[in-house]
């Protein structure tokens, strides 16, 4: 039985990545400078200017993506004879995966012979956009929407999402990190390295000092729980200080090379929660490794 994939712009996958792989995305929205952007494309985005203004103190806010905008995505699909697979932003970060099966479960009741099956990524950026290719990969191969979904229901817990960030005040305006936690990032240039745990929530995993050190830390941490990195994609993310990403994707190379790595601006809706020069790294280890 055929189905579509649907996610949403948090994944951060490329147009031509989408478009190569048939994935449609549900828009995330921002709010930045009193304009609401529905936030659509890869393309024509200057992520520069972008992170440069927050960090100038431009305010931005973001909005979930609510229950009438996935039912306006999927119903034209099931209406058309087709099954429905999203994978989305993680649960512990954003309420949109409520909002989808909030959708679904209107939708099941219209259309009773179709299959909708939501994912929480429990992730963002190519934390969840490697799931989404991973799904699409599946779906070429000839598997069928339930082989797939539970594919990536079980290597979302293999994923590894690890980074760091230049000002915690981000996470912490926004709610995403407590108060309490954010008070490290100032104590004598100590940079927290978070990490995405077992729910889908931001936590520490440890602590560097500077930045430098940061970035080995992260390193590190694909050094001792990457599995398998020649048959995988390994992402990098970046909120300005490109540089810093190409340091990062040699440092893993030299470690152990991946079949790909995929370098992107980080996409500007988390964004705004991250805040300029984050950094950061996704990658799969064992089945449990988001409790390492």
């Amino acid at each position: 039985m055929a189905f579509r994939i649907f996610t949403d712009t948090g994944a951060n996958i490329t147009d031509k990545v989408r478009e190569h792989y048939d994935i449609v995305s549900v828009p995330l929205t921002l709010i930045m400078e009193g304009e609401e952007l529905h936030f659509t494309s890869s393309e024509g985005f200057d992520y520069d200017e972008y992170y440069e203004k927050i960090k100038e103190g431009m305010k931005v806010t973001t909005s979930q993506v609510n229950p009438s905008q996935f039912t306006e995505a999927f119903e034209p699909v099931l209406e058309a004879g087709e099954d429905v697979l999203y994978i989305g932003l993680s649960g512990g970060v954003t309420g949109s995966i409520n909002s989808a099966k909030i959708a679904a479960a209107d939708l099941m009741e219209e259309f009773p012979e179709r299959t909708i099956r939501i994912i929480d990524s429990l992730g963002a950026s190519l934390g969840e956009g490697i799931l989404v290719v991973e799904a699409a990969e599946c779906r070429q191969k000839g598997m069928s929407l339930e082989e797939t979904a539970d594919q990536i229901d079980f290597q979302k817990y293999c994923m590894y999402q690890v980074f760091v960030v230049d000002d915690l005040k981000h996470l912490k305006r926004t709610g995403r990190i407590s108060g309490a936690l954010a008070s490290l990032g100032t104590m004598m240039d100590i940079k927290p390295i978070l990490k995405g745990d077992t729910e889908g929530k931001i936590v520490v995993e440890c602590k560097a000092r500077g930045r430098k050190q940061a970035i080995k830390a992260l390193a590190e941490k694909y050094r001792d729980l990457v599995v398998d990195p020649e048959k995988q994609i390994v992402g990098i993310s970046y909120g300005g200080k490109r540089e810093d990403a190409v340091h990062l994707a040699n440092l893993i190379s030299k470690i152990a090379e991946p079949k790909k790595i995929w370098m992107v601006a980080h996409e500007p809706v988390t964004g705004a929660h991250v805040g300029p020069g984050m950094l950061a790294l996704y990658f799969k280890g064992a089945d449990d490794v988001r409790a390492f």
